[in-house]
């Protein structure tokens, strides 16, 4: 079967290699389908997911897989979107990889109504979005755009997120796995297919059944710079400081009341004010973030995040929410002060060490696509974190995506291009690996 023409006015030019080139009208086409999806998942919703529109996207990909061959397509009970890839004759025994994106958009930006701009051959200049006067693409704010003159862009319009995170990781898995379904002597083992939702608000693999996924390797695609692998995320932690005070007629408080507001600032204002903060940290510094406050006279509640990549020093970072939180409770003895740390996920290069042909076989994938390969760590976390936790392990692959989670998204499809060859690439390496 021929490749499907491309139907988009694409520069044709500025392409890592001829696959790239080949994947890229189908790659667009996916990707602007997709982003017109409300998928936005909900932080305090208690459903799984935690949207119901996710939905729409999960079981129009269903549709999608199974028009390309993948027959065991299907929506599973909690939202997963799961399929097959069967290995080509004579590779049944490789190792079994799984591809993995999140469907889900970021609550921190408008993500209802998108409308995608396409803008052909970027000549350097900055690009007014349409939908707000106020809004610019430019080249000063986002230097990466200087380095893809010549490149067919996709932008918002200014009023949404664009949904680049992480629909042109799905867009670039679903685009990739067709074309290996129209090209059947290119070589590959078992590949398994998952679109998780709720990624964006931390509970993409919540439901996630790693032993019936069967892989032995996966990779989330939800990077961004081109050429990037992602080995290294911050150990994480949430922390939850209750105060409990106690409530009385303001008229005739004196004495009596305990106003557990007051004492909750008090805690805050005991924050190193010039570090460990996410506003004065970079590179590997870790930090410890008050994320939300909410609460009355009688009760309140403080929501932190702590971050590092070092797990010993996150400790630390608990600790110092502890011990501040013990000293407001000795300075009103009245006051009921509680803490509770939840483990979030763990930095993933201490299981990924454990399974080094994950990353070089990505590595020599993208050398592959065109690319200098680039590793580089996360200040954040992927559902790959929690993967390579639980056994599976999950480096994180890029998608070409930049200031994803704002009004300003946008993404090159000649990225996007090379992001979905390097998919292609990725399951020949592993097809050239001993039988598992």
């Amino acid at each position: 079967m021929d490749d499907p023409p491309a139907t988009m006015p694409l520069s044709q030019s500025r392409f890592s290699s001829p696959l790239a080139a080949a994947l890229a009208g189908d790659v667009l086409e996916r990707f602007l389908r997709y982003v017109r999806i409300d998928t936005q998942s909900q932080e305090d919703s208690e459903t799984y997911p935690s949207t119901s529109k996710q939905l729409d996207l999960q079981r129009l990909l269903v549709d999608e897989l199974r028009a390309i061959g993948l027959e065991d397509a299907h929506l599973d009970a909690n939202g997963y979107v799961l399929a097959t890839l069967p290995a080509t004759p004579g590779h049944e025994h490789r190792p079994v990889i799984g591809l993995l994106a999140h469907v889900d958009t970021s609550p921190d930006a408008p993500g209802a109504n998108i409308k995608p701009q396409l803008i052909c051959n970027y000549d350097g200049r900055e690009v007014p979005l349409p939908g707000d006067p106020h809004q610019v693409l430019s080249p000063t704010t986002s230097p990466a755009l200087r380095d893809r003159i010549g490149h067919d862009l996709v932008t918002t319009d200014g009023t949404t997120l664009l949904g680049a995170d992480d629909k042109a990781g799905v867009a670039g898995i679903v685009a990739a796995v067709a074309y290996l379904v129209r090209h059947p002597e290119l070589a590959h083992g078992t590949v398994r297919l998952a679109f998780t939702p709720d990624e964006e608000v931390g509970r993409g693999t919540e439901r996630f059944d790693v032993a019936a996924f069967g892989a032995q390797v996966a990779y989330t695609v939800d990077g961004s710079e081109v050429g990037e692998i992602e080995d290294e995320t911050f150990s994480a932690s949430s922390v939850i400081v209750t105060i409990r005070g106690h409530n009385v007629h303001a008229g005739y408080a004196k004495g009596k009341l305990v106003n557990s507001i007051k004492l909750a600032a008090a805690l805050l204002a005991r924050l190193p004010p010039d570090r460990l903060s996410p506003e004065t940290t970079e590179g590997r510094e870790g930090y410890v973030h008050p994320t939300s406050i909410e609460g009355s006279v009688e009760q309140t509640t403080i929501r932190f995040i702590a971050r590092d990549f070092d797990s010993a020093r996150l400790e630390e970072h608990e600790a110092l929410i502890k011990r501040l939180a013990d000293e407001v409770a000795a300075s009103e003895p009245r006051a009921r002060v509680t803490v509770e740390v939840k483990r979030s996920y763990r930095n993933m290069k201490e299981y990924l060490a454990k399974a080094p042909r994950a990353v070089a076989a990505a590595e020599e994938a993208i050398r592959r696509a065109g690319l200098v390969p680039q590793r580089h760590f996360i200040r954040g976390g992927t559902d790959g974190a929690r993967l390579s936790e639980r056994g599976l392990p999950t480096p994180n692959l890029f998608t070409g995506m930049h200031d994803y989670h704002s009004v300003r998204e946008w993404i090159s499809v000649q990225d996007m291009a090379a992001a979905a060859a390097t998919l292609v690439h990725l399951v020949q390496v592993w097809a050239e690996a001993p039988e598992r």
